[in-house]
């Protein structure tokens, strides 16, 4: 996709204060704080995003495409996710700023290819917590903490106290968030060690199969078609993982720690995924958890009367829902941050505070969250938003990669992605069968985030595009691939 000139020319800027030039100035008003997060950090951040997904959301999988159907459905969402996380691994050693999948696909694909992809990368991260925040209250107002009788407090409480902690510091936000998805994840062993003393093999296919389905049976009691419709639930085990290199400008030694990261948090992922899904439906049945909003709680009570372990489970699902919800925040700040600073975005939104937070990226985002939040209630439709995004997002960055690969086979990769466009191609396959699947679950959602969508490319097409700094990262390298093809043809 070429540019326009005007989308390489830098912008007007007044004359700034002291020596700096306008550009310089700029940026200095927009930098982040480096080497703020090592290896064990960015794995927890990995982790963090997706953890609340093994507490609860999968299960309803099994409505889909029961046991057997899931099983499949998370076994191939798992090879999505591996192999879109090695191609990024190679992404983000190539380019390790802030913008993430936007300036992956802005090298690739050009202005509207990042745009495409850092807006659906956006939609996913600022939805995600939106819906997180409703499930949080949910949690807190059944287990009847503080009294409360209406949850709206506790969203507001959420993104007030959250986002403050992430106006603190970089480091110190992923600090907590790596303590509090320790304990979600401990939780998870306690879980899977109690579940497995009680696990039935008989229980794993117990949803009567529909005979008027093609290809039925116990084992895929909705068919085959059960398979495809259970997709975006088999995602819940991995979704977010891919926010990991969004950290990268404050990262240490980037182009070595984030692939190393990004694998770790992925076996991590993978095993957990396992656990959870084969101890819960083993020891209380597809059938009994294929609706519930706690799953793992349910798996712990097969007579419904709490024990010790179900009760530590049942708290501890609330550290997992609060580590995502914190975890996605940090995310979608970041990519809101890098798309604002390359102006694609009003460019307002990336000025950071003395401490080196993108202070509007975080603020902005969260009042719209909280007033979706309480007007709405509705978490799992906007989980559904965001997981429209979430597939479009893939589908551009594993192309992304693709493109990369053929076009500048000689660009220097400090890291390989294993199986090289075979690994990417694949990822690409799956995604966009993600994404037709989600028309299967739910339509409403996936026209909504089509709307927010086209809203968004409006902008773009008839404002922003005409405005891009030239000097932010991501453009300044996608300015270099352009400038050397320039030479090569000359």
């Amino acid at each position: 996709m070429a540019d326009s000139t005007e989308s390489r020319t830098a912008p007007p800027f007044d004359t700034a204060a002291g020596d700096s030039p306008p550009q310089d100035a700029y940026l200095q008003k927009r930098t982040l704080r480096r080497g703020s997060a090592g290896p064990l950090l960015l794995t927890g951040l990995g982790v963090a995003y997706v953890v609340s997904g093994d507490f609860s959301g999968w299960n309803n999988g099994l409505a889909q495409g029961g046991f057997g159907g899931l099983a499949i459905a998370a076994l191939l969402m798992g090879v999505m996710y591996t192999c879109l996380v090695f191609a990024l691994a190679e992404l983000a050693s190539i380019l390790p700023t802030a913008g993430g999948g936007y300036g992956f696909a802005r090298r690739a694909l050009g202005t509207w290819g990042g745009f495409l992809t850092g807006t659906a990368i956006l939609i996913e991260y600022v939805l995600a917590p939106a819906a997180i925040s409703i499930f949080i209250g949910d949690y807190v107002e059944s287990l009847g903490l503080f009294g409360l009788t209406s949850s709206w407090p506790v969203y507001l409480a959420c993104f007030v106290v959250f986002i403050g902690i992430h106006l603190w510091g970089v480091g110190e936000a992923l600090r907590f968030s790596l303590a509090v998805t320790a304990v979600a994840v401990a939780a998870v062993v306690v879980f899977a060690f109690g579940a497995l003393s009680d696990f039935h093999v008989s229980a794993l296919n117990d949803i009567p199969a529909d005979a008027s389905a093609f290809g039925s049976s116990s084992w895929l009691p909705f068919g085959v078609l059960g398979i495809w419709a259970a997709f975006p639930f088999g995602m819940w085990f991995f979704l977010g993982v891919e926010g990991v290199p969004l950290a990268a400008e404050e990262t240490r030694d980037p182009a070595r720690t984030l692939p190393k990261a990004m694998a770790a948090a992925m076996g991590i992922l993978l095993l957990l995924a396992l656990v959870t899904f084969v101890a819960a439906t083993g020891a209380r049945g597809s059938a009994a958890i294929q609706s519930v909003g706690d799953p793992l709680v349910q798996a712990l009570q097969p007579h419904g009367k709490p024990t010790t372990v179900s009760r530590i489970v049942n708290y501890a699902g609330l550290a997992g829902l609060v580590a995502s919800f914190f975890s996605l925040i940090f995310a979608g700040s970041r990519q809101l941050f890098a798309l604002s600073r390359a102006g694609y975005l009003p460019r307002f939104l990336s000025l950071t505070s003395r401490r080196k937070a993108p202070y509007l990226a975080l603020l902005v985002p969260g009042a719209l969250g909280f007033a979706l939040a309480a007007a709405t209630g509705d978490g799992a439709r906007m989980l559904n938003i965001a997981v429209f995004g979430a597939t479009i997002s893939y589908a551009l960055m594993s192309l992304s990669h693709i493109v990369l690969r053929r076009r500048e086979p000689r660009l220097p990769r400090p890291y390989r992605t294993p199986g090289g466009v075979l690994t990417s191609s694949a990822a690409f396959v799956l995604a966009c069968s993600a994404l037709v699947a989600t028309f299967l679950v739910d339509k409403q959602a996936a026209f909504i985030a089509l709307v927010v969508y086209g809203v968004a490319l409006a902008y773009f097409a008839l404002y922003s595009r005409h405005r891009l700094v030239a000097a932010a990262p991501e453009e300044e390298f996608a300015a270099l691939a352009e400038a050397e093809a320039e030479l090569e043809r000359d």
